[in-house]
């Protein structure tokens, strides 16, 4: 067994576990694996000055390379853990090397949903990397016209960008109104005015028939409506947990790597944030996968809390998406049937700010906004605060 920590991944969960790990004090050995060619970076440039601007990779990394090796953390790029036992703390690697752990972080993130029979190519694309945003970014460059296949948040951002870059846009959803899942119908309303306004062609209710692929054009098949033709179809029909390894590893998996209030799986010594962990909700109780950006950074801070001992401070996912001109920012649990306490317009009127503060059963559980940063700062610290008088770890 090393006394290190090898996490595997390297998005910003652990990432910054590793940073906050050695600020923290940690002097052992460091090691981060990803599949990816790349230093760490910020994924949320993908959906936004990659597609629009074609933002090179080096802008976009966390830190530059040499302050990884100056905070002695070792970063394996290129390679993919392919197994181990968690039993001899051994990971195998696809390079055909073995680490050693003293504890092992899996930091795997998700994967996007992919439809059956539409695998990536020149007329149809994914975003989950910074590759998939380069290739996305020169297909729109040529394309005239644009099918984005869902209105979840990476769709309306993809949407967003395309309409901007000119290309003719139409999103098909067949959920009733943008970001159902996740925000109430005011702010779907809101948030359908802002692409209609955009000139994008808003398609909710409808659920795509057959899709047609030929080196030309997409066509997709819309029971009732006919056929969309298109240059291009993106796919944003949701992420699942990448749980491949922790399959793999025989730890326990339900739609994410199970964890506890302090991100240990069921494997000792081995821990699970971001994307790809399924952490317990302090406020409903249950689990829940909190995907987005913010979260998994709060989580790698927390988990490196963890990890040196110590007891980390309440997590309250938050988030925000840039799209058509307005920042859509989101604190807590909301969800559509959530009652509703607004302060500010809600309704789809030009430049018009408000946070909808999101209650269930009579209890404060999130916060969606536009324009209020400060107020969904204090739902986020009230949340905290509830977390903390309940005595949740």
């Amino acid at each position: 067994m090393s006394d290190g920590v090898v996490i595997v991944g390297t998005g910003v969960a652990g990432a910054t576990a590793a940073l906050a790990l050695r600020s923290g004090g940690y002097d052992g050995a460091i090691t981060l694996v990803g599949r990816e060619p790349h230093l760490p970076y910020r994924r949320p440039t993908l959906s936004k000055d990659v597609l629009l601007a074609g933002m090179e990779v080096e802008k976009a990394l966390l830190k530059p390379a040499a302050h990884w090796d100056e905070a002695g953390i070792s970063i394996r790029t290129s390679v993919s853990a392919t197994g181990g036992d968690t039993a001899a703390h051994t990971l195998e690697l696809s390079d055909g090397s073995t680490l050693g752990y003293r504890s092992l972080v899996l930091a795997t993130g998700g994967t996007p949903r992919h439809l059956a029979g539409l695998e990536p190519g020149p007329r149809v694309k994914y975003l989950r990397e910074f590759a998939d945003a380069l290739a996305l970014r020169d297909e729109l460059g040529r394309a005239g016209s644009v099918i984005v296949l869902g209105a979840g948040l990476i769709g309306s951002e993809v949407a967003s960008a395309a309409a901007k870059l000119g290309v003719k846009v139409t999103v098909v959803e067949p959920a009733p109104l943008p970001l159902a899942r996740v925000v109430p119908p005011a702010v779907g309303e809101r948030l359908g005015a802002l692409q209609r306004g955009a000139g994008v062609e808003l398609l909710l209710g409808v659920r795509p028939g057959e899709i047609g692929i030929d080196p030309e054009q997409v066509a997709v098949s819309l029971p009732g409506r006919g056929v969309l033709v298109a240059d291009l179809l993106v796919v944003a029909v949701g992420s699942s947990a990448d749980t491949g390894l922790a399959e793999r590893l025989a730890l326990r998996v339900d739609d994410g790597i199970v964890v506890d209030e302090r991100y240990r799986s069921s494997a000792e010594d081995v821990y699970a944030i971001g994307d790809c962990a399924r952490v317990p909700n302090p406020i409903e109780g249950g689990t829940y996968r909190a995907e987005n950006w913010s979260a998994a950074q709060d989580q790698g801070t927390a988990l490196a809390q963890v990890l040196l001992g110590g007891n980390p401070a309440p997590t309250v996912p938050w988030g925000w998406s840039n799209q058509f001109g307005a920042v859509l920012q989101f604190a807590g649990w909301p969800a559509a049937d959530d009652a509703l306490e607004v302060d500010g317009t809600v309704e789809p009127v030009e430049g018009g700010t408000f946070v909808a503060r999101c209650s269930r059963d009579g209890s404060l559980v999130g916060a969606v906004a536009m324009g209020r940063p400060k107020e969904l700062r204090a739902v986020r610290g009230e949340l905290a605060e509830m977390i903390t008088a309940a005595g949740v770890p």
